[in-house]
């Protein structure tokens, strides 16, 4: 989905020089230092700074809640009110909460701006920051009610998917949107862009390489070896492939070096897939069942009672890819079939 940029009327490192000129020399590069506002845009930790002025990461953080509290009493900060009001109305048509990092890059792309940016939310009283969590990643609202509904919104939308699921984005944002029609109806953009920028907001449910959504946590969505890359690849062709086209199919997909024999070897052992032919693999969510050709026959015949050779052999080319001669020769085994007086094949 394309990204818009915000325009602002205002130059977010202007108005926090105003602002910082109201503090002591080392406030002022305390404070600098704290929040990346100077010509290195890097944030230091309270450690860092105490260690460059021998003094503890407690003093440094009093400093610097000392100097915030300087800055909202000040003319200075009666002066931007604009500002904030600006980002406020910005913060508001993206549905009242945020992904941090994703609204400031709406607004700047450069990193030494956003930083000026988070400065302003970091004063501000209207914008409340909710730090990140196991479930959420660091987020700012003006709205704590609204932000209590999408978050609560976010979760069941993640205890509706199982492990294993993998969803289309246009199923799981209409059904986000449905959980949160009233607040996305009073939305000033599109709600399917909406529904993206509260997706962002979420560790819950993420997006694999090839655009389906699912758990985070899931082998679908976070890829952690060649047996889930694998999976991918078949899932998308829909139908069995030989595993050397498997191991072309993930280098294609996802540049990932797969070598035939590994990926032969390591969907062997997995229980998603089946063997079902020469070299060729199907996923067992496709009902194709393990084992060998008479285990196949062994099953069928289990289920459907006695049957006659055609209707065997029509049946077993379903879960496997193997000539008819094969299956008629494991039909021989007169240790597991015999035929009853209709000529049908039964279990022995």
């Amino acid at each position: 989905m394309k990204k818009t940029q915000e325009v602002i009327t205002f130059k977010p490192k202007d108005i926090t020089k105003r602002l910082l000129a109201v503090l002591s020399e080392r406030a002022q590069d305390v404070v600098t230092k704290r929040y990346g506002l100077g010509k290195n845009s890097v944030c230091l930790t309270l450690e860092a700074i105490g260690s460059e002025y021998g003094i503890t990461r407690e003093r440094v953080r009093q400093i610097e809640n000392f100097s915030i509290n300087a800055i909202k009493k000040s003319d200075a900060y009666k002066s931007i009110t604009t500002v904030v009001s600006e980002i406020k109305d910005i913060m508001d048509t993206h549905g009242g909460i945020v992904h941090e990092t994703e609204f400031l890059g709406a607004i700047t792309a450069d990193k030494s701006t956003q930083n000026h940016l988070h400065f302003v939310l970091v004063l501000a009283d209207a914008f409340t920051k909710l730090k990140e969590d196991d479930e959420f990643n660091h987020r700012w609202t003006t709205n704590v009610k609204v932000a209590e509904s999408i978050q609560t919104s976010l979760r069941k939308l993640a205890k509706n998917i199982s492990d294993t699921d993998l969803i289309t984005e246009n199923v799981l944002i209409n059904n986000l949107l449905k959980e949160v029609k009233e607040i996305a109806d009073k939305s000033a953009i599109d709600n399917e862009i909406l529904a993206h920028k509260w997706l962002k907001i979420s560790k819950l449910i993420d997006q694999n390489p090839l655009g389906e959504w699912g758990l985070s946590k899931s082998p679908n969505v976070k890829m952690r070896g060649i047996r889930d890359y694998a999976y991918l690849v078949l899932r998308q062709h829909g139908s069995p492939m030989h595993f050397e086209e498997v191991a072309k199919g993930i280098q294609r997909l996802f540049g990932k070096n797969a070598h035939p024999a590994t990926c032969h070897n390591e969907l062997i052992k997995d229980g998603r897939f089946v063997l079902v032919g020469r070299g060729l693999y199907a996923l067992s969510e496709w009902g194709y069942s393990r084992g060998v050709v008479l285990d196949v026959i062994r099953e069928i015949l289990k289920k459907d009672g006695p049957l006659n050779r055609d209707e065997v052999i029509t049946r077993v080319l379903k879960e496997r890819h193997v000539k008819e001669n094969t299956i008629l020769v494991n039909l021989q085994n007169a240790k597991y079939f015999s035929k009853d007086t209709k000529g049908r094949y039964t279990l022995a």
